[in-house]
């Protein structure tokens, strides 16, 4: 068996509140027999203030920006004192070798070894102003088992995911910093169109994909953002097998990865029954093409 978990909670500016919380989170998973436990997006200084055409920018609101970090910094390898033999994925603005570019980011990490960091490829409105875009996605092989990792705004985008399923992953986690609409938000967050949102594309997903998906979130508020919490465990079937809702907290299942698999792909494979002589017109149309068919 393989215990998964996925953190619901709030991380800020405040590096060693950060580490405090981190620290906490990874004694509970030890505590709950925790193999992988994925943390939120930007849980190492928190997320940007706002998004949209108010987002944060370099040259504008300095102040207001996450700290930028390498990943062979000392804030990611205290990162990894914390977490000793467990495995974790965690997010982070991560500083280029050039000094100056920003990613959003994300590291697989245990107390012995990173086993790689990924760079947030999609970005959502306003994003682009504080982060350049990543172009790649990895699969790991971990004690845990074989793990990718993506970025919140990713989960829309089913190709991210399936890439990482045809590259073998076992396991998809995918780390958030998810806010609730920001124009008529409901009154209870938990019936807000973009929590709807937020658990549609991690049920769907998983079942696109037939992988476990591990989604962490921020909770709570930072600047202007209301989080939405609801980290998961979903099964390869769209099950969803643990969940934190709005609050903050930590989602665990403990899961038999291989008899899953056997089962859940006996008949139905969806990896194994694609078409893709048929799938061209994904890739090879030109941009402009679908720009215009998009708004048509």
């Amino acid at each position: 068996m393989t215990t998964l978990a996925a953190v619901s909670a709030n991380f800020t500016r405040d590096l060693e509140q950060n580490y405090a919380l981190i620290a906490a989170l990874a004694d509970e998973a030890r505590e709950r027999g925790v193999d992988f436990l994925a943390l939120p997006e930007a849980a190492i200084g928190g997320y940007l203030s706002s998004l949209g055409n108010h987002g944060d920018t370099v040259k504008t609101t300095t102040r207001s920006l996450p700290p930028a970090i390498r990943a062979d910094g000392p804030e990611i390898r205290r990162v990894q004192q914390l977490a000793g033999d467990l495995v974790v994925a965690i997010g982070f603005c991560e500083l280029a070798d050039d000094g100056e570019t920003r990613y959003n980011a994300a590291a697989l990490l245990d107390g012995g070894q990173v086993y790689g960091v990924y760079r947030k490829v999609h970005q959502p409105l306003g994003e682009g102003m504080s982060y350049s875009a990543g172009d790649r996605y990895d699969v790991h092989d971990t004690p845990a088992g074989r793990i990718g990792l993506q970025i919140c705004y990713d989960k829309a985008f089913p190709e991210a995911a399936r890439m990482m399923a045809l590259d073998g992953a076992q396991i998809i986690a995918s780390l958030s910093a998810w806010p609730a609409a920001r124009t008529a938000t409901a009154e209870n967050l938990q019936e807000d169109r973009w929590t709807y949102r937020f658990n549609q594309f991690d049920i769907a997903r998983a079942l696109d994909n037939q992988v476990f998906w591990v989604a962490a979130n921020q909770s709570g508020t930072f600047g202007s953002l209301r989080y939405v919490g609801n980290a998961k465990v979903v099964d390869p079937g769209g099950n969803i097998l643990a969940t934190t809702l709005l609050g903050s907290g930590m989602a665990v299942a403990d899961v038999d990865v291989d008899t899953t698999f056997r089962t859940m792909r006996a008949g139905m494979f969806h990896l194994r029954d694609r078409r893709p002589d048929v799938y061209g017109p994904l890739t090879d149309a030109d941009a402009t093409t679908w720009a215009e068919l998009a708004h048509a």
